[in-house]
């Protein structure tokens, strides 16, 4: 009993220890991005992008089996789905700390010049290019469909696409 409420003290330690950190290089780094060339619009549509990129190689790394290869291959796999969800999530949080904290009164959690821009071209941005993905996916799988349909309707024609039973009876 000691030992499951020690893990979940130090658990807890160590999940705010990685917030307050994440936090922190997130209000030193959103000033920096914010002054690139393009200003915070760019910098909000190409951490949209990002977003779309890392979801799209989390779903896919999420979609292989992991039965068959090898543990090396099994830890690599891991690693490129951990590095997909950071690239999926990471870009929203690290905006997500750039702005005004609710009831918090000191220059820590203060409004950073040019992040709502930047957080409303992150969320147009991905909108629109995962809307776009997702309707290229969609009519490329309604495409492979029709296609399947079609082969199978002239393998029933030569009398090849039923089973054995069908055929016979």
């Amino acid at each position: 009993m000691v030992g499951v409420i020690l893990g979940l003290v130090v658990g807890a330690g160590v999940i705010l220890l990685v917030m307050g950190l994440g936090k922190r290089f997130a209000r030193e780094a959103v000033p920096v991005l914010v002054d690139l060339p393009g200003g915070a619009w760019t910098v909000g549509g190409g951490l949209g992008v990002v977003t779309v990129l890392g979801v799209a190689g989390w779903l896919r790394s999420a979609s292989g089996g992991l039965s068959y290869r090898t543990r090396l291959a099994r830890g690599l796999h891991a690693v490129s789905t951990a590095v997909c969800c950071a690239a999926a999530f990471g870009p929203f949080f690290l905006l997500l700390s750039g702005l005004p904290g609710r009831n918090c009164r000191s220059e820590g959690c203060a409004y950073i010049p040019g992040t709502g821009s930047a957080f409303l071209a992150y969320v147009l941005s991905a909108g629109l290019v995962g809307w776009s993905v997702h309707r290229w996916t969609g009519a490329r799988a309604a495409e492979r469909a029709a296609q399947e349909r079609e082969r199978v309707r002239r393998l029933r024609k030569k009398g090849k696409g039923k089973s054995r039973a069908a055929r016979q009876g």
